[in-house]
């Protein structure tokens, strides 16, 4: 899941069990949908990308600036995780907005499809409750 930076999902995906998470990155940024400015065409993209160190391969930060995105993720063996903290706890409490659907919480549709419909359904309430606030 990506989300902005009050915590609204932008875009959602599943992916299989065991794999890992820096697989579903690619898939996540180019779904992100074409977002409308006050002045010039749409942005298309995000100015920067806050990810953990899971994130960290040279190959997925070339990706990202070759799309112009400023990859901000936390190096492996070098950075601490309390820095990346504040931007984390975000994504933390996103999770925590959509477990409290009752279907997302545990996974009992056995076609993935299905539960990706939930999982967009929950994101889209999520996301209309924090808007019409």
């Amino acid at each position: 899941m990506l989300s902005d930076r009050a915590g609204l999902p932008l875009t959602v995906g599943i992916s299989a069990a065991n794999t890992h998470d820096s697989h579903a990155l690619k898939p996540l940024v180019n779904a992100i949908p074409a977002i409308r400015s006050r002045r010039g065409p749409r942005r298309s993209k995000p100015a920067k990308l806050h990810a953990d160190k899971a994130y960290d391969i040279p190959a997925l930060r070339d990706w990202l600036r070759q799309r112009r995105i400023i990859p901000r993720i936390a190096r492996k063996g070098i950075e601490s995780t309390e820095k990346l903290g504040q931007h984390r706890w975000v994504i933390e409490r996103t999770i925590a907005w959509l477990t409290g659907h009752r279907r997302l919480t545990i996974r009992y549709e056995r076609k993935p499809s299905h539960y990706l419909a939930f999982l967009t359904l929950g994101a889209t309430i999520t996301y209309y409750k924090k808007l019409a606030k």
